[in-house]
């Protein structure tokens, strides 16, 4: 699942472009990150690094249990809890402000709320399943 923005301050090291780089100040404002990097003094050199990304290092990420990055998911065998039936791949995740959506594509497609315990029952990365619980109008065929 997608990070709140506070999550990144967590990093004393990020990866600019695969490059590594210590922030001098990460912080919050209106749910947005601020960075001060090093040598960025100015609003040009801030300009300079529109485009490029911005990465971390998957093993110095701590989430919670039951909690993953949503690259983590892809191509997660998605199974009906409730009748064992296989429904397909996680093949993207979508996000949406209230929660993302993971489009699962097999014989159908469909589109499952992200939401702990009342859609998602169980995610097992190392068994490369989610199962889920299943409602009418999920297909993307339906109405």
């Amino acid at each position: 699942m997608g990070q709140p923005p506070d999550f990144l301050t967590q990093f004393r090291t990020l990866y600019l472009d695969g490059q590594p780089v210590h922030p001098e100040s990460c912080r919050v404002h209106k749910s947005l990150v601020l960075l001060k990097l090093p040598g960025i003094e100015d609003m040009d050199s801030a300009l300079a690094m529109k485009g490029k990304v911005l990465s971390i290092r998957r093993d110095d990420a701590r989430l919670p249990e039951g909690v993953f990055f949503d690259d983590e998911l892809l191509g997660l065998q998605v199974v009906d809890a409730d009748t064992g039936d296989s429904l397909g791949e996680l093949k993207e995740v979508l996000p949406y402000p209230a929660h993302n959506l993971y489009r699962v594509v097999g014989r159908r497609e469909y589109l499952i709320p992200a939401v702990q315990d009342v859609f998602i029952v169980s995610t097992d990365l190392n068994a490369n399943e989610m199962r889920v619980h299943m409602l009418e109008g999920l297909a993307t065929d339906e109405n």
